[in-house]
């Protein structure tokens, strides 16, 4: 096993860099602001780890896939993830309801492994790990990777703690929920143009 340290670096910049905006940190983000952020990492963080595991066990075979596709798959998981949050924002007279906190290990865990494994496939960050693998190495990518982005996780869970103490959780929804519309158009835009 070769190490080796440019690599790695390259694979957490680029990699951190492409996941900030991603629909996983606002989902992350999101379960952060009802469940226990600790326990919500530990589950994205194993999602991340089997997602670089996969990209970069498939090296350069996902890069060969007609761009077109990935990019078609890529928008309409941005779309759909735009219509959940959007449409569980709800409207303000909803501002009273209770937020059901979920505080179980296992609970937390599964629902935050599933989210992150659901929405990552063909995304960005896993077909960039699997062309860095491809051509950087095997190893060195997959931990600048999964760093990179249990690192984005992190972050994203602790601006979680912070945002949710002080915005209503209905509007970080409503605001996740234009973001990742935004992704969906421009991924679909990319399609024609790119």
């Amino acid at each position: 096993m070769h190490l080796d340290p440019l690599a790695i670096i390259t694979a957490f910049g680029l990699i951190f860099l492409a996941e900030l905006p991603d629909k996983t940190m606002f989902a992350s983000l999101a379960m952060g602001t009802r469940m226990r952020p600790l326990y919500v990492w530990f589950g994205t963080s194993s999602a991340f780890i089997v997602h670089v595991a996969i990209a970069v066990g498939a090296g350069s075979l996902i890069g060969l896939l007609p761009d077109w596709t990935v990019k078609l798959v890529s928008a309409s998981l941005f779309a759909f993830g735009a219509f959940i949050l959007l449409r569980g924002s709800g409207g303000d007279d909803d501002d009273e309801t209770e937020v059901k906190t979920v505080t179980g290990f296992w609970p937390v865990y599964s629902t935050a492994f599933m989210a992150v494994f659901i929405s990552e496939w063909g995304d960005l960050t896993q077909i960039t790990t699997a062309n860095l693998a491809a051509s950087n190495g095997t190893w060195s990518t997959a931990i600048g990777s999964a760093a990179a982005l249990m690192s984005v996780s992190a972050l994203a869970l602790l601006a979680g703690k912070f945002i949710a103490s002080r915005v209503p959780l209905k509007t970080v929804q409503r605001i996740g929920g234009i973001c990742m519309l935004g992704l969906a158009i421009w991924t679909a835009v990319e399609i024609f143009t790119g």
